[in-house]
């Protein structure tokens, strides 16, 4: 699957290192994150530090290490929620009986309408920022596309011949489900999981960055990027660091989905032989 298809091998590869990153934070770190040090604010990068220190002269590697736990986990778990949700409400909507079906997708449009982040800020605004707000807001959000496309592949795989005979044979909804449905969107799954991913984390760092994302003292890339920002014209390095993580992570996601759309999908694979 992987010989001559360059972008999911390079977004594997991303990805990987972004996930070693995720691991590395709850067994190392160059210096204790938090730990502030005002003698060492706003140093460039040297054999100590790296990528410099922040303006309060903690480590920025140390805090970008620990920053893909806020970032990531965020990430994933609003993926999580919006593919149980979308892939939950786009089969029932394409099994169910026009006068449920009309409805669904009506309300459905008016979550696609709705950004992901401005949906957010009205939670936060609502029960105030927080990770477990960021979480659900992007989830519900993302619910919405991965319910349209898994309603429009499942109304294809209905009409299919091996369905009917499973009609005719007398399955119910739930076996047709489990056996046909389930095991023809696989492919699809993956590849809309994988582009989930990059907009949820991008959705999260854009959120912290407000400031309405992981709340402090945990960092996370998009708040490192808010407060070093400021120090752009001192010098444009210090913000470079989380911009270039946040840049890694959702560019490598990108690249699986498209990998892997090319790598499962016969009419847009490459002949490699």
């Amino acid at each position: 699957m992987m010989r001559g298809n360059r972008t999911l091998t390079i977004g594997i590869s991303l990805v990987a290192f972004s996930l070693m990153m995720f691991l590395l934070s709850f067994i190392w770190t160059p210096y204790d994150p938090l730990e502030i040090n005002p003698e060492l604010s706003l140093t460039s990068p040297s054999w100590s530090h790296w990528m410099g220190t922040d303006e309060n002269g903690r480590d920025i590697l140390s805090n970008i290490v620990l920053g893909s736990r806020a970032t990531l986990i965020t990430g994933v778990l609003a993926v999580v929620i919006c593919m149980l949700l979308g892939v939950t409400i786009g089969i029932a909507t394409a099994m169910s009986p026009k006068w449920v079906e009309s409805p669904a997708i009506f309300g459905t449009d008016i979550v696609l309408a709705l950004p992901t982040v401005l949906f957010a800020i009205v939670l936060a605004a609502v029960y105030g920022p927080s990770t477990y707000t960021a979480v659900f807001a992007i989830g519900i959000a993302l619910s919405a596309s991965v319910a349209q496309v898994t309603r429009r592949e499942v109304n294809v795989i209905l009409l299919a011949d091996y369905v009917t005979a499973a009609r005719a044979s007398g399955s119910r909804n739930l076996r047709i489900v489990r056996t046909h449905v389930l095991p023809n969107l696989r492919a699809s799954l993956f590849v809309q999981a994988s582009g989930a991913s990059a907009i949820a984390i991008l959705a999260e760092s854009t959120l912290s960055y407000l400031g309405l994302g992981t709340p402090p003292p945990d960092p996370s890339w998009g708040r490192m990027m808010a407060s070093l920002q400021q120090y752009l014209i001192i010098d444009p390095i210090f913000p470079l660091w989380p911009g270039l993580a946040i840049l890694i992570t959702v560019l490598g996601f990108n690249l699986l989905g498209d990998g892997l759309r090319e790598a499962l999908d016969p009419t847009l694979r490459r002949d490699v032989e």
